[in-house]
């Protein structure tokens, strides 16, 4: 205990056991990848409380030895204290050796507070690293997120489908076409603004406590080039880009954050610990600059959770501020039908998720996976059992949708017919005086009127009301196909110009192969008939 006390340094097993913590934490969290590849369903939660969840690092604790020992030389240095003033008469050697024993125990006390202060700055280091490798996660996942669903909402609003090759970055956001997803653009520009410098400062702050051969070995291990470190050293700036709320400059800046991400944490991995005196400064800087880019990786992982809980939802307009009409209130109960249609699709996700992880786990954990079919059935059964209950949704909320759409036009249809219908005024119908019922039926028929037909009878019209006949034109209904069923018939199209056009070639090819083999087929050389004069010159 008196050796422990009088030594400050920390031994090498120590050393070696809180390295190997700190470093597993880092590697464990695969964030050291190219890509981390983390999708919304397995974002981590934001560590706010600092605790660890496994693997804590154990630091030095109040024991009954200790106890012992403090009260022990607490006692011994006051009766010490007590025994160099019993003597009435000054003794030198008395009070050098009180000094002596003061400064035995001043030092002990001493070295023991440096080790026990450099025990906390390892346990700050451990939570540190374990913050900043959750709040990193979050970013990674929530950013990934974010970017995926821009890039798959501009696929879908053009046409294109999720499951072909995806065209190029270039042509889904051409020139003249209608950007979506402003709010996650904007979002994510400020958060790359925000981060990137952050993790620049902190490298350049980390690269000063290493060894570059330290560095530069983690580097190699984990495949990052010069090209890529001069890429990232390029930060970011707003004068760069005309646009930096595109999707290939939102790339280009999840790539410089990924490279810098990936050298921090390989700055981390390069850091030494020997239990000396240069370890306090060391490791101060080292959770201080853990501290400072946990923070504010974390509040825009909270950030990001939220816009993309937001985006997910349909949002209602407030009653209150729009007078509230039957067709009105019909579309507000359409929203929310497809408002529980999008939960249900995120239900579904979730259960995807679950199930390649158990899946994944099983097959990896497990030798016999005999009952792995059984519950993979299971798993299908309820998959199918929401897919069911999915397109009876569907189905309930078009149909009702269809037929208030339907009610709507023939209501406005009775109302235009309505205006269009004799007006009685107070004499009775509106009088015509342009012929009889017939000619009025004829002149509808397409026949021609002769001038006597067309002159009206004074003394009909004096006897009875006129009747008027009138016709409405049904609007001729135009073949509308949707955007889908249009691109969907461009393909096939050039699928059958396509096959037109080998057909062709296939032919062309072969009449040309027929004709070069005449062409090289050697002639014969026939000898001349019996009757036949030879002049020889």
């Amino acid at each position: 205990m008196v050796q422990k006390a009088v030594n400050s340094r920390i031994g090498r097993a120590d050393n070696e056991r809180f390295l190997e913590q700190f470093r597993y934490l880092i590697v464990a969290s695969q964030l050291l990848g190219e890509q981390g590849g983390l999708r919304a369903s397995a974002i981590p939660s934001f560590a706010t409380d600092g605790r660890l969840a496994s693997h804590e690092f154990k630091v030095a604790r109040i024991s009954p030895i200790g106890a012992a020992v403090t009260g022990t030389t607490a006692f011994a240095l006051a009766w010490l204290v007590h025994w160099s003033r019993r003597q009435p008469v000054f003794s030198k050697s008395r009070t050098l050796l009180v000094v002596l024993v003061f400064a035995a125990v001043a030092t002990a006390g001493y070295t023991y507070m440096r080790r026990q202060w450099l025990q906390y700055l390892r346990q700050e280091a451990v939570k540190g690293a374990s913050d900043l490798v959750a709040n990193l996660q979050a970013f990674e996942a929530s950013t990934s997120s974010a970017l995926a669903l821009i890039q798959e909402v501009e696929l879908v609003s053009r046409g294109y489908r999720l499951s072909s090759p995806l065209p190029p970055i270039s042509r889904i956001e051409e020139k003249g076409q209608v950007r979506r997803c402003q709010r996650l653009r904007k979002n994510l520009r400020a958060a790359y603004a925000d981060v990137v410098p952050i993790l620049a400062e902190q490298c350049r702050n980390l690269s000063q406590l290493i060894q570059e051969d330290d560095l530069e070995k983690y580097l190699d291990v984990y495949e990052i080039s010069n090209p890529d470190m001069q890429e990232a050293a390029l930060g970011y700036s707003d004068s760069e880009f005309d646009d930096a709320e595109t999707l290939k400059a939102l790339r280009i800046l999840q790539y410089r954050l990924s490279t810098l991400r990936r050298v921090y944490l390989c700055s981390l991995l390069a850091m030494e610990a020997d239990g000396g005196k240069p370890d306090f400064a060391r490791w101060s800087t080292v959770v201080d600059s853990m501290l400072n880019t946990a923070r504010p990786v974390g509040e825009w992982s909270e950030k990001f959770n939220r816009v993309l809980a937001e985006e997910e939802q349909f949002i209602l307009p407030s009653p209150a501020k729009v007078a509230p009409t039957p067709g009105r209130e019909k579309i507000r109960n359409s929203v929310r039908k497809l408002s529980g249609l999008s939960s249900g699709i995120r239900g579904l996700q979730a259960k995807m998720q679950v199930l390649r992880e158990e899946t994944s786990k099983s097959l990896e954990d497990t030798e016999d996976v005999t009952d792995l079919g059984h519950s993979l059935l299971a798993q299908y059964d309820s998959i199918g059992a929401d897919l069911k209950s999915l397109v009876q949704a569907w189905e309930a909320g078009k149909n009702a949708l269809a037929l208030n759409i339907d009610r709507h036009e023939r209501r406005i249809s009775q109302a235009s017919s309505g205006l269009r219908s004799p007006v009685p005024s107070l004499g009775g119908l509106t009088a015509v005086d342009e012929g009889s019922p017939s000619d009025a039926l004829r002149a509808l028929n397409g026949e021609l009127l002769s001038p006597h037909q067309s002159a009206p009878s004074s003394d009909q019209g004096s006897t009875s009301d006129d009747e008027v006949f009138e016709a409405i034109a049904i609007p001729k209904t135009r073949a509308t196909m949707s955007r889908e069923e249009r691109m969907q018939k461009i393909q096939d199209d050039r699928l059958r110009q396509a096959s037109l056009r080998e057909q062709r070639d296939a032919s062309t090819n072969m009449l040309r192969e027929l004709e070069s083999v005449i062409n090289l087929r050697p002639h014969r050389v026939s000898a001349p008939p019996a009757g036949a004069r030879v002049t020889s010159l």
